[in-house]
């Protein structure tokens, strides 16, 4: 509920503080006098689109701080806490406009974007009019405002999850069909390069022992003779043999030699200890270096037939390995393709079936709340004085989305036997304002806690309808707030609150401001819009009988 309204410096507003109440507010004045202006000031404040040029000439900025007081789980709350914005019981917009077009907006003493307070004034206010495109008017958002008075949340959201749920098998279904159709589209080439693959099968490391291998084979010969001839020099034949025959000399020797040919002894055990390790070396070589030529032109076959591959595909031998795996995982998506798509389309199907019983459901659901709404107003009518009129909640079918498959539309008639349409386009300027008050109020019937606000919804009525118009209000304001811009004498007596917007020239600058008006002082100004610029004792009699009746 909106609790007060402070305006600094906006148009011509110099200072004013406006505390509103629960209940039936009504705003009055001479035309001109401003009342528009302090919607202006309201819908600034709220972040709605609204005039280029606010602040009063001379300021530097214009400011509006606007209090709301937010009862317990009001959805203003959602909003504050996605923002990160602290959240109590009191909520203070504060918005300022620059002399030079800057705009800033706080929230509970944090700045905030447009986009933040836009979402926060959609919980806070609703704004109602012969000329509001924002809500009952629109036809897109009458789907919208049907479930809110059939209370099918549970059911739309049922809707959007399977909507979700089908356009996501329906994403993954053409992925599967994309991956098929660029892998067939190189079938021959994966059927052919696996085939080369499996008969090569090269291994990680393999190409570089193959080429030591080789290089190796191709000197054998060169080397062979030399290293036979080696091992000649060190066996029993050659070094070997010579060695052992003087450590034989020299230990025969050594027993009276008083122990000076031992270091001699030792050295040469030594020298027949590593001479026996190089001859197995040697020996190790001769083996490694036998072959025969078939081996040879096996090697250098299997080598050409790696690298053959490696350079056909670009790759390091190394990584052949690896993008044979890759190959194989392709062509088996393809041999596996068409058991795959099965399961993706028949995951289709199953979503589609989920989604097509949670639209029928909704579709239904929204069908009794059409014939509800339709007898709820068709019992609002009459008492607005249009009992030859009719309303229909029209739904027909449209495209499949998240909240079904149904288009919504509000449609009126004026007079039995005419043509139905939208609202906008049929009623005249009276009739519409008593369509949209029957329309807010059947819509809010069980709401509490809204701010509502109507912009000279009364225009063009007068008399009976005016006063049924006012008594209407006066329902609607029962449980919440209602704010009222009106000319009409009968609605403005049906207030449970009572303005009056003046304008004043003070030393050559006109202002406007607002009065609170007491008992006596309504009585004058309920006179005024009775009978104009002369009130008469026969004015104030009427306006007297307005407030009693």
């Amino acid at each position: 509920m909106l609790t007060s309204l402070d305006i600094r410096d906006m148009l011509i507003i110099d200072r004013l503080e406006l505390a509103l109440s629960p209940g039936l507010n009504v705003l009055t004045g001479e035309t001109g006098a401003g009342k528009s202006i302090l919607l202006d000031a309201l819908g600034f404040v709220l972040g709605w689109r609204g005039r280029a040029e606010l602040v009063r000439e001379g300021a530097e900025q214009g400011e509006v701080v606007a209090e709301f007081d937010l009862a317990p789980g009001h959805p203003a709350f959602a909003v504050l806490d996605e923002a990160g914005l602290p959240t109590e019981d009191s909520l203070i917009i504060r918005r300022v406009n620059a002399k030079d077009g800057r705009k800033t907006a706080w929230v509970n003493d944090r700045r905030v974007s447009g986009e933040v307070l836009r979402q926060l004034s959609d919980t806070l206010v609703e704004l109602h009019g012969q000329h509001d495109d924002r809500g009952l008017l629109n036809p897109r958002g009458h789907r919208q405002l049907l479930d809110a008075f059939g209370d099918l949340d549970d059911l739309v959201a049922r809707s959007r999850v399977a909507w979700r749920d089908l356009q996501g098998a329906r994403a993954a279904l053409i992925e599967a069909e994309a991956r098929l159709a660029e892998v067939r589209e190189e079938e021959d080439f994966l059927r052919h390069s696996v085939a080369e693959m499996d008969k090569v099968s090269p291994e990680v490391g393999e190409d570089a022992v193959l080429d030591t291998r080789r290089r190796l084979m191709q000197v054998a010969e060169k080397i062979r003779e030399d290293v036979v001839k080696a091992r000649d020099a060190l066996g029993g034949a050659g070094a070997e043999g010579t060695m052992r025959d003087a450590a034989s000399w020299l230990a025969g020797a050594a027993v009276e030699a008083e122990g000076t040919l031992d270091d001699a002894i030792a050295a040469l055990d030594r020298a027949l200890e590593e001479l026996g390790l190089a001859e197995q070396g040697v020996t190790r070589a001769l083996d490694r270096l036998a072959f025969d030529a078939s081996e040879l032109e096996q090697v250098e076959e299997r080598l050409f037939a790696i690298r053959g591959l490696s350079r056909k595909h670009s790759l390091q031998p190394d990584d052949l390995p690896q993008f044979g795996n890759e190959l194989r995982a392709r062509l088996s998506t393809l041999d596996e393709g068409a058991s795959d798509l099965k399961g993706f389309r028949q995951a289709v199907s199953d979503a589609a079936g989920a989604y097509d019983d949670a639209a029928d459901a909704l579709g239904a659901a929204r069908a009794r709340a059409a014939e509800a709404l339709d007898k709820a107003m068709a019992k609002e009518l009459p008492p607005l004085k249009m009992e030859r009129a009719s309303f229909s909640t029209e739904i027909t079918q449209d495209d499949d989305g998240p909240e079904g498959r149904d288009r919504v539309a509000f449609t009126v008639a004026t007079n039995p036997g005419a043509p139905a349409g939208q609202l906008n386009k049929i009623a005249s300027g009276g009739e519409l304002s008593r369509f949209l008050l029957a329309l807010k109020v059947c819509l809010t019937a069980e709401a509490e806690g809204l701010t509502m606000i109507f912009d000279e919804i009364d225009r063009g009525v007068g008399g009976a309808t005016a006063d049924a118009v006012g008594r209407r209000l006066e329902d609607l304001a029962a449980g919440s707030q209602v704010l009222v811009v009106t000319h009409s004498p009968q609605v403005a007596a049906r207030a449970a609150h009572h303005w009056r917007v003046e304008k004043k020239v003070a030393a050559g600058v006109t202002q406007s401001q607002v009065v609170v008006l007491s008992e006596s002082d309504r009585i004058d100004e309920l006179a005024r819009m009775l009978a104009g610029d002369t009130v008469t004792q026969e004015a104030r009699a009427a306006a007297k009988a307005l407030l009693d009746a």
